[in-house]
């Protein structure tokens, strides 16, 4: 037991994850070293004003996508490992497993479970369709790697990667499925997929959270046609979502694409007397760059009510 597996392991002493025989070992040394007790003293009382602040509620829309950046980030650093990721600290680990006796016993769990997927695999590796799902962990998805819908967009087909290809399918009302949607919205990869689940997803942007992720499509996609389904996808809300307003307005400033900004200026026009795309407009009417857009904001302003 040594200083540098004190450092280590102080988050899980202060949250009471140690295994007791680890957790012994651990104040035996805080017990003797004056430099260990004063970081375990310091991070106990950083948890303890921590605990006075209150908990605000995550949206299962910015966990999506903060699972899906923590999944690409972890990707990025596997590959950048390369054959570095076969080595490791072999004494450490033995040290781990002489002080956490239950690891042992998951470890052979684990040996067990991987022999019991070898044989699977052996059989064939057909991807497995599951007609009525359980809902997947959103931990567990890998990513998604085809979205299906039908021809009047009821009915979708979703591929999505856990520890093997897994296929689902159902009705984009789904929870489950509308999930994946979001998950799909966001596959950086794949500009297809995002594609067709944006599509999929303009369907129903009368659910908020459907709209939430068109948005985040509409500021953040990096590609255009992604960019223009999302604006088809709100264009239904602009005069009674101010959010749904606001995105569009910032389209039309900020946008590198013609189209884009062309449909978003078209799309303002019932709420061209609202404040905040008139301000937008006559600006755009006297310094923009585009030719078309300089000239219909001229336009749609000498049709705009004088707001005096």
């Amino acid at each position: 037991m040594n200083c540098n597996w004190i450092k280590e392991n102080v988050v899980l002493y202060i949250y009471e994850e140690l295994p007791d025989d680890a957790k012994y070992e651990f104040e035996h040394h805080m017990h003797h070293c004056l430099v260990c007790r004063r970081q375990v003293e310091s991070a106990l009382a950083f948890k303890n004003d921590m605990s006075v602040h209150p908990v605000r509620e995550i949206s299962p829309n910015l966990l999506a996508a903060s699972r899906m950046k923590l999944q690409e980030a972890l990707e990025e650093t596997e590959q950048s490992r390369g054959w570095n990721r076969f080595i490791f600290d072999f004494a450490g680990w033995m040290q781990q497993i002489k002080l956490a006796p239950a690891l042992t016993v998951a470890l052979l769990m684990i040996g067990f479970a991987g022999g019991a997927l070898t044989a699977y695999r052996l059989k064939g590796t057909t991807p497995v369709r599951e007609p009525n799902p359980a809902p997947a962990s959103e931990a567990s998805i890998a990513g998604i790697e085809s979205v299906v819908p039908d021809t009047n967009g009821n009915h979708v087909v979703i591929k999505y990667n856990t520890l093997s290809p897994q296929i689902v399918e159902g009705a984009t009302d789904d929870p489950h499925i509308k999930q994946l949607l979001f998950l799909a919205a966001r596959n950086t990869h794949n500009t297809g997929v995002r594609l067709d689940s944006v599509g999929i997803l303009t369907g129903k942007s009368a659910d908020n959270l459907v709209r939430e992720a068109l948005v985040t499509s509409l500021r953040d996609d990096k590609n255009a046609g992604v960019r223009l389904k999302a604006l088809e996808g709100l264009k239904g809300y602009v005069r009674d979502d101010v959010h749904v307003r606001d995105a569009i307005v910032e389209a039309l400033m900020h946008d590198t694409n013609g189209g884009v900004r062309s449909l978003a200026i078209g799309l303002l026009n019932p709420v061209r007397a609202d404040t905040s795309v008139h301000e937008a407009l006559r600006v755009l009417a006297q310094q923009d760059k585009d030719n078309y857009i300089r000239s219909e904001a001229k336009r749609v302003l000498a049709n705009t009510p004088n707001l005096d």
